[in-house]
């Protein structure tokens, strides 16, 4: 009975939140409201969530509002009667209860339920615009796209993604296109509609204020994008920042080795290595585990290990949907073979590479050094009527231009972190402007005051020696 009243009042404490944000009109005291969803979560109860929903419910309230009232409280399986109320229940009072009904359907597996309440408040939701309903509309639309992910009918929620991107741009709710466009781009991600989410990112702008919840995820979609697109550099710009932008606390440990496990890749992909640090995170330890096998594979260039790798978490790869990328570094692999043997002969033959490397045949090898050398991998040249490969002198690589590009590659970082930083600062409103200025005539006034006292004082000491030379004479 406690543990009823007390999730009642918390309930009754966030509505009074969210009426002071309508009168107010301002959106952290929704966001305020928001934040004690997750304690909140654990607790919910359907009498409660029913009664709160029928407190609110009234005449009055406007059509909309009084459909959404009236499907949770069915969604929920009690009979909804129009309450007592007579103050009109606002939509943003409405939308965060079904959010909570939502919750709710999802905790207790009624996903049905909790698709068909979810079409409706999507459907109200995008009817009104008002920007304290934001934040509580982003989240709707999160949950309406979860209940349909659960249900293996992703596909369907598509057009009204679309829907509600078209409405959140035109109306410029923020938060609710960044979520919206994160929706999507993981709907064309699941069914590997790559081109089409390349084409909606490249049309569409991510709102530059958005939560670093939103971006974090919208950064690791477009990474995992351009990685399948063959960019490479930009698949790891997009991963390393999604690895900064995410909140580093227990809630996201998930993340981090989601967005690691293909940060290394496209790093290996690039022809680097991943700093072995990396691999001895606490976090990232064990999950990272094959992932650190394979970057030894390829740092040494032994094409069994590396196939060795694969072959024994192939299902741990398919499990991450990585195994397409990861086929890509075989390439990768006979480049970094034939770097650490040019490096360590100055003159080898085909027959030796091909032994080395498990290769085929000798043409095979060949032709791979062939491209290693075109490529700049390796400086070398081949006879191919004696059959072996020569190596060039190794040359100062302090004498290349290589350094120049690595300080010009740290500085554009610095640069952008350091732009970012300053986007991101909220500076005061025009109000300090009167109290400088109220501060500027009080200085003022303090100086010709001080002006008058020291001209008194001047006048007084001038008296005072006038009559003492009256006194001598």
């Amino acid at each position: 009975m406690h543990a009823y009243v007390f999730v009642f009042v918390d309930l009754a404490r966030n509505v009074k939140f969210l009426e002071r944000g309508i009168a107010a009109a301002e959106a952290h005291y929704t966001h305020r409201a928001l934040r004690t969803i997750f304690s909140l979560r654990k607790r919910l109860q359907s009498d409660v969530l029913a009664e709160m929903i029928a407190t609110h419910a009234s005449k009055s309230n406007a059509q909309s509002v009084a459909d959404c009232l009236q499907r949770a409280a069915e969604s929920l399986g009690q009979k909804h009667v129009v309450g007592p109320a007579t103050k009109v229940c606002e939509p943003e009072v409405c939308l965060f209860l079904c959010l909570l009904v939502q919750l709710y359907h999802l905790d207790h597996n009624e996903h049905e339920r909790g698709a068909k309440l979810s079409d409706v408040l999507v459907e109200t939701a995008l009817g009104v615009q008002r920007r304290t309903l934001d934040p509580i509309v982003s989240r709707v639309i999160f949950y309406y796209s979860r209940f349909f992910e659960v249900t293996g009918r992703l596909a369907d929620a598509r057009p009204m993604l679309l829907k509600a991107l078209q409405t959140a741009t035109l109306t410029n709710m923020k938060e609710t296109k960044a979520m919206v466009l994160t929706l999507l781009l993981r709907n064309f991600l699941n069914y590997k509609l790559y081109d089409q989410a390349e084409r909606l990112a490249a049309k569409s702008s991510f709102p530059t204020d958005a939560p670093n919840n939103l971006l974090a995820r919208y950064l690791y979609y477009m990474g995992r994008i351009e990685a399948v697109q063959l960019n490479y550099s930009q698949a790891q710009m997009h991963l390393l920042e999604a690895t900064r932008k995410a909140p580093s606390t227990p809630a996201t440990a998930g993340f981090q080795q989601t967005v690691h496990k293909i940060y290394v890749i496209v790093e290996l992909l690039m022809g680097n290595i991943p700093e072995r640090s990396l691999f001895r995170t606490p976090v990232l330890k064990k999950p990272l585990q094959p992932y650190f096998e394979l970057a030894q594979a390829v740092r040494v260039g032994d094409l069994s290990q590396f196939q060795d790798v694969v072959s024994r978490y192939q299902d741990q790869f398919l499990k991450d949907k990585v195994l397409v990328l990861i086929q890509r570094l075989r390439h990768n692999v006979i480049k970094a073979g034939i770097r650490s043997i040019s490096v360590a002969y100055s003159r080898i033959s085909l027959r030796d590479i091909c032994l080395k490397l498990h290769l085929d045949s000798e043409e095979d090898a060949e032709y791979i050094v062939a491209k290693a050398i075109r490529d700049g991998v390796i400086d070398a040249t081949i006879d191919h009527e004696k059959g072996f490969v020569k190596s060039a002198e190794v040359h100062n690589v302090y004498g290349t231009s290589d350094p120049q590009h690595a300080f010009d590659k740290r500085i554009t970082f610095c640069l952008g972190l350091y732009n970012e930083s300053v986007k991101s600062m909220r500076y005061p409103g025009g109000d300090h402007r009167k109290e400088l200025a109220y501060a500027d005539e009080a200085i003022k006034r303090e100086r010709e005051l001080a002006q008058e006292i020291e001209n008194e004082e001047y006048d007084s000491d001038s008296d005072a020696m006038d009559d003492a030379m009256d006194e001598d004479l």
